[in-house]
């Protein structure tokens, strides 16, 4: 910001005469840059920021600029370089949000034997159905605690199922596997990782997915990284919804849950893992057929997709 943009924008709080003489510009030159007439660039910049203003409330002002900048080149066709939004979005105030640190909320029972870990940190599908990950966290509110569990699909990074209840008994996973089953009808053969929860190692949720053909896989204890996906959701979703404000009401905030998982981040939030495409939309444009390519495009750099997209229309 300018001197005579500062005097412009205190104007109401002090005199433009003493403002002036603070800053040591002169009250001519101040009054001379106001008669001027904006740049194109000026106008453009003030077109831009109204634009990306309303973007920023229309993704839950969770957006940071690289993600607004794809909205605007890739959904709107505007020619706009991507600093020049980091930029736009710094001077009015617009950042997106941080993450905060991980922290473990598994419990285990001591002496079950838990299943082996099929992925070894290969996070990656060829194929919608053939590998969930699934967690469960805590969620406060003013009433008591609700934990939730989400079932995650690795190739389209879709929650697939996902259930909340006031309590951790072996149903809450249970009815997260049971929605996941009537939604996606997977094919026998179907890998369910999760961690070593003693809801996940239970009689109860074994005998259900064994009943669906499935089998489980676990990552070793105490390292969230053996379920990096899964615990990325979850960093996500506290960060863009629960972190941001006190919920007094249980139902308030199951509500809110639902909307962010089945409206948002399905269908709305780009993922970088997707080539910055909503799961919904991954989905739509990619069937089995394309898992060959799917390997190719994960490894191709953010930035590369991002330039490439617009221009050559590569997620068309």
């Amino acid at each position: 910001m300018t001197c005579f943009e500062f005097i412009a924008a205190k104007k109401a709080e002090h005199s433009i005469k003493l403002m002036c003489r603070v800053l040591e510009v002169s009250r001519s030159g101040f009054h001379a840059w106001r008669a001027r007439t904006p740049s194109p660039r000026a106008v453009e910049d003030a077109r831009l920021t109204e634009r990306i203003r309303e973007l920023f409330v229309l993704r839950r002002k969770v957006y940071g600029s690289p993600r607004i900048w794809l909205d605007l080149v890739l959904d709107e066709g505007e020619r706009i370089g991507r600093k020049r939004v980091e930029r736009l979005m710094r001077e009015d105030g617009l950042s997106g949000l941080q993450e905060k640190k991980w922290r473990s909320t598994t419990i285990r029972v001591p002496g079950v034997r838990v299943a082996d870990d099929l992925l070894d940190r290969d996070f990656a599908a060829d194929g919608p159905n053939r590998v969930w990950v699934a967690d469960i966290t805590y969620l406060r509110t003013w009433e008591g605690w609700l934990y939730l569990v989400a079932v995650q699909d690795l190739y389209s990074r879709r929650i697939v199922g996902w259930a909340m209840a006031d309590h951790m008994r072996t149903e809450l996973v249970t009815d997260a596997l049971e929605m996941a089953l009537a939604r996606r009808r997977p094919a026998p053969g179907l890998i369910w990782h999760s961690d070593q929860g003693s809801q996940f190692v239970s009689l109860a949720f074994g005998q259900k997915a064994r009943a669906a053909g499935i089998a489980q896989s676990m990552g070793s204890r105490g390292d969230c990284y053996d379920n990096a996906v899964a615990e990325s959701f979850f960093a996500t979703l506290k960060k863009e919804l629960i972190h941001r404000r006190t919920w007094p009401s249980k139902a308030e905030l199951r509500t809110e849950v639902f909307d962010y998982i089945e409206v948002f981040f399905n269908r709305q939030r780009r993922h970088r893992s997707l080539g910055q495409l909503s799961p919904a939309d991954f989905e739509d444009r990619h069937s089995e057929a394309d898992g060959a390519g799917l390997a190719a495009s994960r490894l191709a750099s953010p930035d590369k997709i991002m330039f490439t997209a617009p221009t050559a229309s590569a997620l068309a």
